[in-house]
């Protein structure tokens, strides 16, 4: 897959590119515009040399998919047509800046009419955790593949589940984690949709490898002969086993009454 992060200089394009590479690890690799240009010794501004560069980011992107990475390609990209010519499966617009330190970039940058997603403020690791979950559910996960399925309440995701989750990984390289949706009590403190985003802040280095889904609060599983899967029991030591989401939640709830939270 073909990223592109796109915008004016000083929007915080590479800080983000930056975070996406780290959460999406080895299946991505990041190509900055400055590092790019530094190799090449060419920092020449005008249409042509953006053309130019536009077609060094282009080649680079199409070794690394080659390779079976996603390529994150993060450049100003101020014309239209170069951004169309460019055919980024994948486009974000950081628009986080009106106007950059360079004048020349403020009057040929065009405003894109098309992108997949948009940054529209400077809180940059909200967003790549949204977009690196987002390309891992397009390029990663493969849903024919071999996969150990979680089911719990997790109010709140804590070691014990962490735990359990590193056993399950270990077993297929695959997780479909699905939390209940359960009704609101002292127990389930939480809305489904916030565990679920708790959970994808908590797991982001593995997005691509996970699947995070919402179910209906199950309660049974019944299963006949030979349904070729199995149901297994895992086994702690009594530090894990100890472990308790209600004793969690009532610290929780004495720390935030000390303090008016």
């Amino acid at each position: 897959m073909r990223v592109l992060i796109f915008g004016l200089p000083g929007s915080g394009k590479t800080y983000l590119a930056s975070h996406l590479k780290e959460y999406l690890g080895d299946y991505a690799e990041h190509f900055n515009a400055d590092d790019v240009r530094e190799k090449a010794n060419d920092w020449d501004f005008s249409y042509e040399g953006r053309q130019r560069q536009s077609k060094r980011m282009s080649d680079l992107c199409d070794t690394s998919i080659s390779k079976g990475k996603i390529a994150i390609a993060d450049f100003v990209a101020p014309f239209r047509l170069a951004r169309q010519q460019f055919n980024a499966d994948y486009k974000i617009w950081v628009d986080t800046i009106t106007t950059s330190e360079y004048e020349d970039t403020n009057k040929v940058f065009e405003k894109p009419s098309k992108y997949d997603y948009i940054v529209r403020e400077k809180n940059f690791n909200k967003d790549a955790i949204r977009i690196a979950w987002e390309l891992g559910r397009r390029c990663i996960w493969d849903n024919k593949a071999p996969t150990t399925q979680l089911l719990g309440r997790y109010q709140p995701w804590h070691n014990g589940h962490k735990a359990l989750f590193d056993r399950a990984i270990e077993k297929h390289g695959q997780v479909h984690l699905m939390i209940r949706d359960m009704k609101s009590d002292d127990a389930n403190p939480y809305t489904a949709n916030q565990v679920k985003d708790n959970l994808e802040k908590q797991l982001v280095n593995y997005a691509g490898k996970v699947k995070i889904e919402v179910v209906p609060n199950i309660t049974n599983i019944t299963y006949g002969r030979d349904v070729g899967y199995k149901i297994e029991q895992e086994s702690f030591d009594k530090d894990i086993e100890d472990i308790s989401a209600t004793k969690i939640r009532m610290a929780q709830d004495a720390i935030d009454g000390k303090y008016g939270i």
